[in-house]
């Protein structure tokens, strides 16, 4: 039974950061913790800025709820998960509050943020055979009634975690791994592609995080949100600019800016130019809000490492982040990108021709 939640105890690195409740209109209502407030630590500065006092969200676009604090729940494969299990319990998912989804995530999320109370799953067994976890994410993309026993280990494994494909957060090695498995259109290759794009990306001088093509061909990507045990904080640029995921909401000279704003790194700004780049030239279309981040890093703010890097269609065979506007580019329109964020002229050109010659086996045409 999913008790419901009235105030949500919030932490950061373990420490309590404030409380949460939500009002009758479902808009969410935060209060920095007295403490927190004194190490003047906004994880989102644009939007939740260190100060006393209750903060009200807005509306739009997360439902009432704060775009940090968004970005811990999940997206379509993790909410799949999360309502097969509530149907399990007999409960109805939208029965649920912002509060109480987030109480499910726990302690289980991604970057450095923790909530309490934190819903209990009866008896979890540690699952790591891929091929055996693979096939029940076959079985819960087939079914309608999902009726295995390990679904409360899926969510516990994946439940949190954000992005439409379905995958598992798990130990390899000792180290935290995030591991990909194929959803229900893609092609069988799907894992083979990941890595592909990844190696490819880092000859085109993108930061990337370790990655590997698994036994089964499964795509994993170490967790850049953890580093020597200690966490990361991780903010999408969804949550941090609230720029909706869901359809074409961001320009890539605005997100550019930003990073420059939230850095204070012209570098920065020069790495979501390259991979605004890369984006282009390989036909990753899928370029939405939410598959671009920064992390807070010992009292920095950078442009985090890539992530989900794959051929994709878009909406409507156009990107999702725009290009001055526009769905599609050319070179011209990419250097002019550069010159509107007030970046060098010569070196965005450097960096464009890099990327075009080291990205050939995977160009589109």
């Amino acid at each position: 039974m999913v008790e419901k939640v009235n105030i949500l105890n919030i932490f950061a690195w373990d420490q309590p950061m404030g409380r949460m409740v939500i009002t009758n209109e479902n808009v969410c209502v935060f209060e920095y913790d007295s403490d927190y407030l004194s190490t003047g630590k906004s994880l989102s500065p644009f939007h939740l800025p260190i100060r006393p006092g209750a903060i009200t969200a807005r509306r739009d676009p997360f439902n009432g709820c704060f775009g940090v604090f968004n970005d811990s729940l999940p997206d379509g494969w993790g909410n799949l998960l999360i309502d097969r299990f509530l149907i399990s319990q007999n409960i109805r998912p939208n029965s649920l509050s912002i509060l109480d989804r987030l109480s499910i995530v726990g302690q289980s999320g991604m970057g450095v943020l923790t909530y309490e109370p934190v819903y209990k799953f009866d008896s979890i067994t540690e699952i790591n055979d891929l091929n055996i976890l693979a096939a029940e994410v076959e079985k819960i993309l087939a079914e309608t009634q999902y009726e295995s026993g390990i679904l409360s280990e899926l969510v516990e494994m994946g439940g949190s975690s954000g992005g439409a494909r379905p995958k598992v957060m798990l130990n390899i090695n000792g180290e935290p791994w995030i591991v990909k498995f194929k959803s229900t259109h893609d092609p069988d290759n799907m894992g083979e592609v990941e890595y592909q794009y990844s190696i490819v990306a880092k000859k085109c001088g993108i930061e990337m995080p370790e990655t590997k093509l698994l036994e089964g061909k499964y795509f994993g990507v170490k967790r850049f949100d953890r580093e020597d045990e200690q966490k990361i904080h991780i903010h999408s640029a969804s949550g941090l600019l609230y720029a909706d995921h869901r359809f074409p909401s961001l320009d890539y000279v605005d997100l550019i800016k930003a990073a420059f704003v939230l850095t204070k790194n012209i570098e920065e700004a020069y790495k979501l130019f390259r991979l605004m780049a890369f984006n282009i030239l390989t036909g990753n279309k899928d370029d939405h809000a939410k598959n671009f981040s920064f992390i807070f890093k010992k009292g920095q703010w950078l442009v985090s490492p890539a992530y989900d890097l794959v051929p994709s269609d878009g909406y409507n065979g156009n990107h999702s982040t725009t290009i001055l506007g526009k769905g599609r580019a050319a070179k011209n329109d990419i250097l002019e990108v550069a010159k509107l964020c007030n970046l060098n002229q010569k070196k965005a050109e450097l960096i464009f021709d890099m990327v075009y010659v080291n990205c050939k086996e995977i160009r589109i045409k």
